[in-house]
């Protein structure tokens, strides 16, 4: 009895790792096929960064966007007609050039190792790190899909969401309330929003303010940045007076009724999300914990492993 209860510990402890790391994925999946792959990924982006910082938000945010539709497998990279890149809520993203210039090098010395899903999710890993926030173990093994299609791109988070929409959406890929606070928070402390988003919230048809809810002093300043009869895309930061470095000022913003987007805005204001930005808002809140464990598995998100999938030799188009 005692050999059948610990093989059964066993399983338990296996599936849990599957459960955290995903099928077929592991830190240092490439520690002997390709040994310098996150090096060379790290000093690219890096080199990037440094010329053009909105790569930073732009890779953390083409991740996420990648991992909601049909999983974490760099699908939203591929270009052409139709493809995930062209729907509207793509068309924004930023920072392609800085996955094709990683594939570039990866290919040089490692050819046909290194998938593009995992140079996107270790290439998101070091865009935190390169804005002031922690680092953190990324496991590997993802495979890269072959199919991009605009129609499939209908369950990212939108800026005008509830949070009842929000909590359904991420809900659809195991992910958790905490989890969404984590993420959003995450993704919307850098980077930017554009100012057609948050109009309706600003004026009204009278020209005054539209939400109530939010800090009327604040109110001016977004609507300087944005003017009622401008053309929408100007942009203005998401977390604002903190939005090129990565720290927990967006959660003390949302306290203040400072949210940017209405999505934001209802994290503090429901009951259920309250609590959540509270604790990580607090001068020894773990949010930087918390995030790691939260983007390590949302990237795990319906990955491709073992035969699925390929390992693309460029990282716009199939092989």
């Amino acid at each position: 009895m005692g050999l059948v209860r610990s093989f059964a510990l066993v399983i338990v402890f296996l599936s849990c790792l599957i459960a955290v790391y995903g099928q077929g994925t592991r830190i240092g999946f490439y520690s002997t096929t390709c040994p310098n792959a996150e090096t060379i990924v790290r000093t690219t982006v890096a080199s990037h960064f440094g010329s053009d910082p909105k790569v930073a938000p732009g890779l953390l945010r083409m991740h996420n966007h990648d991992c909601f539709v049909q999983g974490c497998d760099g699908s939203v990279l591929l270009s052409g007609p139709n493809s995930e890149r062209t729907a509207g809520a793509n068309v924004n993203l930023h920072g392609f050039e800085v996955i094709d210039d990683a594939k570039r090098q990866l290919e040089a010395a490692c050819p046909g190792v290194v998938s593009c899903a995992d140079i996107l999710a270790l290439a998101a890993r070091d865009s935190v790190s390169l804005t002031n926030g922690q680092s953190w173990q990324v496991p590997t093994g993802r495979r890269d899909g072959r199919v991009s299609l605009a129609s499939n791109v209908n369950n990212l988070p939108s800026p005008s969401d509830s949070l009842a929409i929000q909590q359904r959406k991420f809900s659809a890929f195991r992910l958790n309330t905490r989890d969404l606070v984590t993420l959003v928070g995450g993704g919307h402390t850098i980077g930017t929003a554009a100012c057609g988003f948050i109009t309706n919230r600003i004026f009204n048809s009278s020209g005054n303010t539209a939400d109530p809810t939010m800090d009327q002093t604040f109110v001016p300043q977004l609507q300087r940045l944005c003017p009622q009869n401008g053309d929408g895309s100007a942009r203005v930061d998401l977390d604002t007076g903190s939005g090129n470095t990565f720290d927990t000022s967006y959660f003390i913003n949302l306290s203040r009724n400072r949210g940017i987007l209405q999505s934001d805005h209802v994290l503090w204001t429901s009951p259920a999300t309250r609590s959540i930005v509270q604790e990580f808002m607090a001068p020894r809140g773990n949010f930087n914990v918390q995030f790691a464990r939260s983007m390590v598995k949302m990237s795990n998100i319906g990955v491709k492993t073992g035969t699925n999938g390929e390992i693309r030799r460029v990282c716009s188009a199939v092989n």
